[in-house]
């Protein structure tokens, strides 16, 4: 099989297994006890910490762990909410941000919150002026993806942040700035400081860590009320005895991916452009979706006119290539994606979308055999179309 998938999920890497499995077994302890088993875990989390701090360029205190990406999203959008209730109401998204980010926005509209959802260009770019024009007086929180999960648009988050600081400075108000960077791990800097964010979300299986484990940073000084309540985990912020294999699994395989986030961009930059150049020359009425240069080096995302995306992936799948149709979270709905419908996309030519993500065991082969495959995948299916129009 060939796998072109990765920006739903990517496969432990075995440094990351061997990593994991002392802690299943005879390092089990409890990290929050007393005893010696149990401080060989509290080690563990601890220098657990320490390597992710060392990534995002923050203390390691400013590091919770969780249960992945969605509940990063979730505590930070609401925690920072709930915390500033009393100073202010307003809330500024984007319409094109993780179901995460919106299903919890609009959670928060029931209790009150007025929200923001900022319109993108048709490359799916936020412009930085129309986050600032949105601010109010009543504004405590703005989230601004990292990078698109769907088509792999990078927002210019540094140039937001700086500019949404100043703001807040001159109307001596706490603005948050939340982003969800679950897409841009392993491939783009995630250093807090150089991207200006008070959180920035993570998780850990998107760049070859376990499920069901991720990361939330919360800087400190932020205003932060936790969700999840009952013992004194994660300094209070995150109740729950910690998830010790997954922990540390996280920051080995994020530790990693940061290592070789250059040699892995490079690679996947190389394939990515053979595969939309292929994919371009061989296929008429197709569309690139994102922005041509500002993306994710591993990810590709086209619509094809005539012919809708599942039929795309069950060929695919049949001749042994593994893609999607958009995000791997929304897979089961019949509704088109809401990230190509806001870059202004007709509901027909959203329904026709292929999503391949790339990673650093694809090769050019892998790139030649789907570019081979796929031109006579969409010519059947455009053919069958036709046909099924006419008979009808």
């Amino acid at each position: 099989m060939i796998y072109m998938d990765h920006a739903a999920t990517t496969p432990v890497r075995t440094e990351v297994v061997e990593a994991m499995i002392p802690y299943f077994s005879e390092k089990f302890g409890n990290a929050s006890s007393l005893y010696a088993l149990a401080q060989e875990s509290r080690k563990g989390l601890d220098e657990s910490r320490e390597l992710v701090s060392g990534v995002l360029g923050c203390r390691p205190s400013e590091v919770i762990f969780t249960s992945g990406g969605s509940e990063s999203d979730n505590s930070a959008l609401k925690g920072a909410a709930f915390a500033q209730r009393g100073s202010g109401n307003h809330i500024i998204t984007t319409s094109i941000e993780h179901h995460a980010i919106l299903h919890t926005c609009d959670f928060l509209e029931d209790f009150g919150f007025e929200i923001t959802y900022l319109p993108t260009d048709k490359n799916g770019l936020v412009d930085p002026e129309a986050v600032i024009g949105a601010i109010t007086d009543k504004t405590v929180l703005i989230s601004v993806m990292l990078a698109n999960n769907e088509i792999g648009t990078i927002q210019p988050v540094a140039e937001i942040t700086r500019m949404v600081k100043e703001v807040s400075k001159d109307k001596h108000q706490t603005i948050v700035f939340h982003t969800d960077a679950v897409q841009a791990a392993g491939y783009l800097d995630l250093d807090v400081n150089v991207l200006g964010v008070d959180m920035l979300s993570l998780s850990a299986h998107k760049f070859h860590g376990p499920k069901g484990a991720g990361i939330l940073y919360v800087r400190r000084g932020t205003p932060f009320t936790p969700q999840q309540l009952g013992g004194a985990q994660e300094r209070q912020r995150r109740a729950g005895t910690e998830n010790m294999p997954g922990i540390i699994g996280t920051a080995v395989a994020l530790k990693l991916a940061d290592e070789e986030r250059v040699s892995t961009s490079g690679h996947c930059t190389a394939l990515r452009d053979r595969l939309i150049n292929g994919i371009q020359e061989r296929i008429e009425g197709v569309r690139l979706n994102g922005h041509p240069s500002l993306r994710l080096p591993n990810n590709v995302n086209f619509c094809f006119e005539g012919v809708e995306g599942e039929p795309i992936l069950l060929g695919l799948d049949f001749a042994g290539v593994a893609a999607s149709s958009g995000s791997a979270c929304t897979s089961g709905s019949l509704e088109p994606s809401h990230v190509l419908l806001a870059l202004g996309m007709s509901a027909d030519l959203s329904h026709g979308s292929l999503r391949l993500t790339l990673g650093r065991d694809n090769t050019e082969e892998d790139v030649d055999y789907v570019v081979k495959v796929l031109p006579d995948l969409v010519g059947r299916l455009r053919s069958m179309s036709s046909l099924s129009h006419i008979s009808s």
